[in-house]
């Protein structure tokens, strides 16, 4: 049994103002959650949780997460070995989003592609607009051909 309850949302005053963990899923059942490395804070991802992944989450101590592409829940690192240990967990104002603050097992990375952090690119903006995406991760930490088997095809992702 479950040792986590989400309250029922009945005010704003309750949602914003009290301590009732009442989150907000969307109409798809998910909830994105923000992960942060916990020393440095470095954005790591962005991923989705349904009620599943925030329980097992908060429950154990380890990310899990709910795979849009595949449809799954998955335990963050659990083929890697890249685990993603809960510091912290807050909740937004309106309780419609999640932050974890983590510590990151195996090589610290977090991205499947093989990066430190999902957001090794950095979008060109004002007068670099239109400029081709710039790296801002130069290596990879770890060969993801080596963990995971073949790549996915991007249409799947």
């Amino acid at each position: 049994m479950s040792t986590v309850e989400f309250q029922r949302r009945q005010s704003v005053e309750q949602v914003e103002e009290g301590t009732d963990f009442a989150p907000k899923f969307g109409t798809d059942g998910l909830l994105p959650c923000i992960t942060t490395d916990a020393d440095s804070g470095e954005v790591l991802m962005l991923g989705w949780m349904n009620e599943e992944a925030l329980r097992l989450t908060i429950e154990t101590g380890e990310a899990h997460y709910f795979s849009r592409a595949r449809q799954v829940l998955w335990h963050k690192g659990a083929t890697s070995g890249l685990v993603q240990k809960v510091v912290e967990a807050r909740i937004d104002d309106d309780q419609d989003a999640i932050w974890l603050r983590v510590l990151v097992g195996g090589s610290g990375a977090s991205c499947h592609v093989g990066y430190r952090s999902c957001f090794y690119r950095a979008v060109p903006v004002a007068e670099d607009a239109g400029e081709p995406l710039k790296f801002i991760e130069d290596q990879k930490t770890f060969d993801p051909i080596e963990v995971y088997g073949d790549v996915p095809n991007p249409t799947q992702l």
